[in-house]
């Protein structure tokens, strides 16, 4: 098919970049065709039309405008694709046969510079992900608006990796070729994520530098992909890129998305906002670059016990010297993203508003130092005492950068007088020459009478004389020159005129281009500051997030943990943040905690509504918010640090990934008995209630004793089967509490306090009629239950009976009697022949608890069937 020389420009390009909008440049607007035009009209609802292109159909198009193009941009990202931009690399005005173009830059969810889609207070991490063998794996991650690089390196199943890509929020995934389908597949289902390719691993010379805390080839080359993506997709100066970061997994307390989802840590399960996390709760950050690294915290908090405890310590300092800490707050208030601000400088889309706020900035670090060094704790002083001033560079913007600039770099106004001697002269010549016009305007009216008389300009006949037709009869013969005619008046000029034009121009030309090379040689002095500003930025967040800390403990009035050695879980007065916080109203009732070594189970019981699942997520919260660095809610607390924590609370169906509620139910629980240590916390909510009575009561309890006897990690439970209770007898670390409610004058009164021992009924008529149930339907539910109960009791024991009648016969039934009387074994039937042989081939020693529960089950099933 014959097309276009345009149009098979537009396609050989397009055949690079196949899996991205190509945003092709045409004059002021940027085209798509054929497929991309089809998807985009719809995506971005835009006119979609055609045009002919050289073939037999007319080709699909639609456009947008150039000076509009970043809004179409980021509705694209935020759904998830690329963008490559291609420019015009020749000017059509001068170029004859066909414009040169090429792309400049390839937009991925993971890569986006500025715009909406971009987060202020949340990092945008993109991850590179190697494969070392099938139980090791390299993940690299960087965040291009600040130039963060990561490494970790991660050991065992592929849930592994999900935890690890989802701990960093990332956007967009690079993998290599030779990803098996399988993992991809769920990268996208779990984590609704961009996948990208990179073969490339070689890292090149002039970036090893960033390597030097890597230790071995193979997170080298992990990195490398991670780099080379970011080189092929930008096409541009990557100078902030920081020294890649290694991170220990085994440093963090360990999250999987499920546990971090459930209990709320910086999003809401209902409506995926913000407000009602905990990230809601504890941000009282003053800066940007604070707000993302307390998430970052929150989604990873410490193990080690030292780190743990100077974060403590300054928390304690500023809580304790509040004039101190609200000095410190205003000046934090007056920085700005000294983090991002660094990287548009290196990506080189600064402008001079941007240098403003980095002055700005840096300007406010004196005071910073000056509140930190007044504090009474040494250890603070030292750590941020000492902050880096960057004066030379503050010098540099106060004598080069205008104070009010506009946003544009190319229509001057960016660089101060006095800067520069040449621009002043430009400047100079250019006043003068205005001066001048307005002199002569004033001039040509008193010498001609014609009060009207202007001095104009146009770009396209630049200065001139107008005079209305009504006058023309006073200007003196001779005095002007034609210049052009308008409907109502004359255009003139004079030779005088003429040369000041000259003379103006020319100097407004050069100002404008001596202005941008200035500002283009103070933003390359600026790069050469940029590890210092990423340096300075780094300490600063820190503290932000610390002195934020500092003012939701005052205000809330947390305590400071001790820490216990033995396991020891003591917390008097203990109150879940979140909801206490939402409520609001001094109503919250507090509660305590006393677990150790020798009783680190909790069976909790009670009706819903009750606060089970409050209680339980409150510990892990407060353990959280401990090993993050804050106080905690509570008048007192002592506990250990957890390694890890896994949660099973609410029900949800996985419809994405087409399984069932107790299908989810069980997955989620088997992370647990799996990973968990005796250093663990584990929090499982009505464990089997996603199937029969039965099968519920017997895999909670078999999940319980496996816990209790093998696990033996600090553990909640709740459930409605009060069966369980009794479990408190057999197993000595475990210890049945319950949440207290109460019958008023038929309705039942929720006390939110949890006490010891099991509880008495499940209320759950109760809470129906709170629901506001139809009268009749509680009225019927009341006689049925009695009805259930009398039949129940009068059953139990003929059932008990029957019970031992069956066992029994099942255990002679292998046996007959011989003419003497002596038990003599019968002839096997075909049917027990059948549940023989399945036994004969189950491994005991390599099923998990649950499978062997599960085979035990099938067992019982074919005893049943068979009689």
């Amino acid at each position: 098919m014959a097309y276009t020389p345009m149009i098979q420009q537009y396609l050989s390009i397009k055949a690079q970049y196949k899996d991205a909008f190509l945003f092709f440049r045409l004059g002021d607007f940027y085209e798509m065709f054929f497929e991309d035009a089809k998807r985009a009209s719809k995506e971005l609802e835009i006119t979609l039309t055609s045009r002919d292109g050289g073939g037999n159909e007319r080709i699909p198009m639609c456009g947008v405008p150039y000076h509009s193009a970043s809004a179409y941009i980021n509705q694209l990202i935020e759904k998830g694709y690329k963008i490559a931009i291609c420019e015009q690399m020749e000017d059509p005005k001068v170029t004859k046969g066909m414009v040169r173009r090429e792309v400049v830059q390839l937009i991925t969810p993971g890569t986006i510079m500025e715009g909406k889609t971009l987060s202020e207070k949340q990092n945008n991490f993109i991850v590179a992900l190697s494969m070392f063998d099938d139980r090791s794996y390299g993940l690299a991650m960087n965040d291009l608006t600040t130039g963060e690089n990561r490494l970790t390196i991660v050991s065992g199943d592929w849930d592994e990796v999900i935890r690890e890509i989802d701990a960093v929020d990332a956007r967009e995934v690079v993998v290599p070729p030779d990803l098996p389908e399988q993992h991809a597949k769920r990268m996208r289902q779990q984590l609704d994520i961009t996948l990208s390719v990179e073969a490339e691993t070689d890292v090149h010379e002039s970036f090893r530098p960033l390597t030097e805390k890597l230790d071995d080839d193979s997170s080298i080359l992990a990195f490398g992909r991670l780099l080379n993506y970011l080189l092929r997709t930008q096409k541009r100066s990557l100078d902030h890129l920081q020294p890649v970061e290694v991170v220990e997994p085994n440093q963090y307390m360990k999250m999987d998305v499920h546990s971090k989802r459930n209990l709320e840590l910086v999003e809401t399960i209902r409506n995926k906002g913000k407000k009602g996390s905990l990230l809601w709760l504890l941000d009282e950050t003053a800066t940007a670059m604070g707000a993302r690294k307390l998430k970052q915290w929150i989604e990873r908090p410490l193990v080690s016990r030292q780190a743990i405890a100077e974060r403590l310590q300054v928390v304690a300092a500023l809580k304790d010297q509040f004039f101190q800490r609200e000095a410190l707050r205003e000046e934090l208030k007056g920085v700005y993203d000294l983090e991002r601000l660094a990287g548009r400088v290196a990506f080189g889309n600064v402008n001079a508003r941007d240098l403003v706020q980095l002055k700005k900035s840096l300007q406010r670090v004196p005071g910073i130092v000056a509140v930190v060094n007044e504090l009474e704790e040494l250890p603070v002083q030292e750590r941020f005492g000492r902050l880096e001033l960057c004066e030379s560079l503050v010098a540099l913007l106060e004598a080069g950068i205008a104070d009010d600039p506009p946003l544009s770099v190319k229509d001057g106004g960016l660089i101060k007088d006095g800067y520069n001697r040449q621009l002043d002269e430009y400047r100079e010549a250019a006043r003068n020459g205005k001066d001048w016009i307005a002199a002569l305007q004033m001039r040509e009216r008193e010498e001609t009478g014609i009060k009207s008389l202007k001095v104009g300009f146009n770009k396209v006949f630049g200065y001139y004389i107008e005079v209305t037709k009504a006058n023309l009869g006073q200007i003196p013969e001779g005095r002007y020159e034609r210049k052009q005619t308008l409907t109502n008046a004359e255009r003139y000029v004079t030779p005088e005129l003429k040369e000041k034009e000259v003379l103006i121009l020319e100097a407004e030309e050069k100002m404008l281009d001596l202005e941008y090379e200035l500002f283009l040689a103070i933003r390359e002095q600026v790069k050469t500051y940029i590890p210092d500003l990423q340096l300075l930025a780094k300490q600063i967040a820190e503290l932000d997030v610390l002195q934020g800390f500092a003012v939701v403990s005052e205000e809330r009035q947390y305590c400071c943990p001790e820490f216990s050695r033995d396991r020891e879980i003591m917390i008097r007065g203990g109150r879940h943040p979140v909801v206490e916080k939402v409520l609001d109203d001094g109503t919250y009732v507090a509660n305590n905690f006393e677990m150790n070594r020798e009783r680190n189970m909790l069976l909790i019981t009670g009706p819903n509504m009750a606060g089970k699942s409050t209680y339980m997520r409150q510990l892990a919260l407060t353990a959280v918010m401990m090993q993050v660095g804050c106080f905690v809610p509570a008048a007192e607390a002592r506990l250990p640090i957890f390694d890890q924590v896994f949660t099973r609370i609410g029900a949800a169906d996985d419809l994405v990934g087409g399984q069932s509620t107790f299908m989810v139910e069980m997955l989620e629980t088997k992370d647990a008995l799996a990973k968990a240590t005796e250093h663990s916390l584990i929090l499982l909510d009505e464990i089997g209630r996603g199937t029969s009575t039965y099968d519920g009561i017997a895999l909670a309890q078999a999940i319980i004793e496996h816990i209790h006897d093998t696990i033996k990690a600090t553990t909640l439970f709740s459930t409605h089967y009060h069966e369980l209770t009794k479990l408190g007898k057999t197993l000595d670390r475990l210890v049945n509490v319950h949440v207290g409610a109460m019958e008023d004058e038929g309705r039942i009164v929720f006390l939110h306090k949890v006490i010891e021992g099991a509880a008495d009924e499940s209320y759950g008529i109760h809470v129906a009629q709170l629901a506001e149930l139809p009268d009749e339907v509680i009225a019927r539910a009341r006689v049925i239950l009695k009805e259930l109960e009398t039949s129940s009791q009068a059953a139990a024991s003929v059932q008990d009976r029957r019970s031992e009648e069956r066992d029994l016969g099942k255990q002679l039934s292998f046996f007959v009697r011989d003419s003497g009387g002596h038990p003599k074994r019968k002839a096997m039937s075909e049917k027990e022949g059948q549940l023989i042989r399945k036994l004969q081939t189950i491994d005991l020693m390599e099923l998990t608890p649950l499978e062997a529960m599960n085979k035990l089950y099938e067992l019982q099933k074919m005893v049943d069937e068979k009689g």
